[in-house]
């Protein structure tokens, strides 16, 4: 009757308390309450909306259905990082083990692909043997040994939200605020973290586009980490056209441990030196940005960083050899270059379009239960604004078999518009947010 008594009220415009939230979250993860009731509740606050109290109930409800990470004992600040999701972005590969290097603890939590977006899981575990179904105590135990471990929510970790996950991406409720920042922050806040960094994608390719309610997100789920003794920092990231070249399981893998060498695209570059200044600063592993990017690019110069990486992949199960060889990575059986059909300007790569080929080619999922192809994706080259004659390739696209190429040819084709002038892109970072409000970014 609970649940039946909750609907009901939500539907009419009223409120859930702290304790009835705590009483159904517990249920459903006990398997009490049907996911047909869950589900229109979740449609009721989709639709009616969640107060700031409600929010902040729901989470601390998702996080006490299940147990925490235990990490006070090692000594050293915990920082994790999560992004809103975007296609080609494979920040979290980099970033965890160059911000483990520099001797800040990071449990990373992360998850598949979701919709049009990529999922580091899945990048993960393109790698051969790469295990990220850790539990809590072997999570534990080699964060206290190399300083981060790279897994996904345990089924010890806020249960209730796991079943509400999925639940919302197949009743078309993911595009709600409370609920993502519940979500997001019941998972965060159960890794026993001393801060967390945010990284907010907008623009055409993100979950939530439009930068108000970017902002709006951002300032939910700081408050949410105030109310837990967890600073937070959030980064807003353009998301209007693919974050590097790769896109795709192995190819981003490929490309993450190309940057942690050194030898990554700018952009990509760019937009992990900032998270990760945010991380070290948080950290008191750094006076201040500047000095958090020196100490960056020092680890990653002297071959530190991926190091670091090779020690957690083969903690995990997976071949080291992959930072020493690309090849160790599965390869596609079919390539071929996609070349621009006339001459212009680069006016848009569509990032949702990528990201719906790619699950075409086999490399995403539209079920949770679907199995990924690592090898499908594309390496695209060019860049929006960029001048180009016809002929001239723009990209390349993996595939599993001759008609993969044509699936990917006709993503391309949909995604890539070249035109005789072209708007200028999204800044690649416009704002930070913190507890104080949103300021414009600055690169200087």
């Amino acid at each position: 009757m609970l649940a039946h008594r909750l609907i009901e009220r939500k539907r009419d415009g009223g409120r859930i308390d702290p304790g009835e939230w705590r009483a159904l979250a517990l249920a459903y993860a006990k398997g009490h309450v049907p996911d047909y009731q869950m589900a229109a509740l979740l449609m009721a606050c989709f639709l009616r909306g969640l107060d700031r109290s409600e929010t902040a109930a729901l989470t601390e409800a998702m996080l006490q259905s299940g147990e925490r990470l235990e990490l006070g004992h090692i000594g050293k600040a915990r920082i994790d990082k999560h992004s809103t999701g975007g296609v080609g972005d494979k920040v979290s590969l980099v970033l965890a083990p160059l911000i483990a290097s520099l001797g800040v603890a990071v449990p990373m939590m992360s998850g598949r692909s979701l919709g049009h977006t990529g999922g580091t899981l899945d990048k993960l575990e393109s790698i051969p043997g790469f295990r990220t179904n850790l539990s809590l105590a072997e999570a534990a135990a080699q964060i206290e040994k190399l300083g981060c471990a790279m897994i996904g929510q345990s089924p010890e970790i806020a249960p209730a939200d796991k079943k509400m996950y999925a639940l919302r991406d197949a009743t078309a409720t993911v595009e709600s605020i409370p609920l993502i920042a519940a979500s997001i922050m019941s998972k965060k806040l159960a890794e026993d973290l001393t801060g967390l960094v945010l990284d907010m994608k907008r623009g055409s390719g993100a979950f939530i586009p439009e930068l108000d309610r970017v902002l709006e997100l951002a300032d939910v789920m700081i408050k949410l980490g105030e109310d837990h003794g967890c600073p937070c920092v959030a980064l807003v990231t353009a998301m209007d056209r693919p974050l590097g070249r790769a896109c795709g399981n192995a190819l981003e893998v490929e490309e993450a441990v190309a940057a942690l060498k050194g030898e990554g695209p700018p952009d990509l570059m760019s937009v992990t030196y900032a998270l990760g200044a945010e991380m070290l600063v948080l950290a008191g592993a750094a006076a201040d940005v500047d000095v958090a990017r020196r100490e960056m690019e020092k680890s990653i110069g002297t071959g530190r960083a991926a190091e670091c990486f090779q020690r957690i992949i083969e903690a995990q199960g997976g071949n080291p050899g992959v930072v020493e060889d690309p090849a160790v990575l599965p390869q596609a059986a079919e390539c071929e270059l996609f070349a621009a059909p006339r001459r212009g300007f680069v006016a848009r790569i569509e990032p949702k379009r990528i990201g719906r080929a790619i699950i075409e080619l086999g490399g995403g999922r539209t079920k949770v239960e679907d199995v990924t192809d690592p090898t499908v994706g594309f390496v695209i080259t060019a860049r929006p604004g960029d001048w180009v004659d016809a002929g001239e390739p723009l990209a390349t696209i993996f595939a599993r078999d001759r008609s993969g190429i044509a699936t990917g040819r006709n993503g391309l084709r949909a995604a890539i518009t070249i035109a005789d002038e072209a708007e200028p892109p999204l800044p690649l970072i416009s704002h930070r947010v913190t507890s104080a409000g949103a300021a414009l970014f600055s690169n200087e």
